[in-house]
């Protein structure tokens, strides 16, 4: 392998590592502020932010937003429905279909943590990099999760 590649190999196992790392310690991080503030794990939260910006949705759906399996959706949705989060009722046009939508307290609960996960990222992440940086980053990222699924990679 000639060293043009073996270099951009090491420099791609580096950005791996470092977006793991990176992700690792940044879902600790808000999974510990919104658990101690809202008694919320992290997991639960996103999927009811989704279910607040989408009022009314299927598993499958949810499933489709953060790449996961309908199955694993499931449990997510089941434990934050036996909380008392949102609850679930019958598709009015596919019988095998249910749909979940937040309970009004579980509407006021991710509304407050809302609020916390963002000062979080802006303390994490916003003050580490100025805007400029973080925009091109998140375009770099956006471009890749787009080539990803282009790919068949969920």
């Amino acid at each position: 392998m000639p060293s043009s590649e073996r270099r951009l190999l090491t420099d791609l196992e580096r950005l791996h590592k470092d977006l793991v790392w990176f992700e690792t310690k940044l879902w600790n991080t808000l999974d510990t502020r919104l658990r101690a503030d809202y008694g919320l794990p992290l997991t639960w939260f996103l999927v009811m932010r989704f279910l607040a910006r989408h009022p009314v949705c299927r598993i499958h759906d949810i499933a489709q937003e953060f790449a996961i399996t309908a199955g694993g959706t499931s449990k997510v949705v089941d434990r934050i429905e036996a909380a008392g989060h949102c609850r679930r009722h019958p598709h009015p046009d596919d019988r095998r279909s249910m749909l979940i939508e937040l309970t009004p307290g579980g509407r006021d609960l991710v509304s407050g943590a809302v609020k916390v996960f963002e000062v979080e990222l802006r303390r994490q992440i916003g003050s580490a990099a100025s805007e400029s940086v973080l925009a091109q980053f998140a375009e770099t990222l956006s471009t890749l999760r787009a080539a990803l699924s282009s790919n068949g990679v969920q």
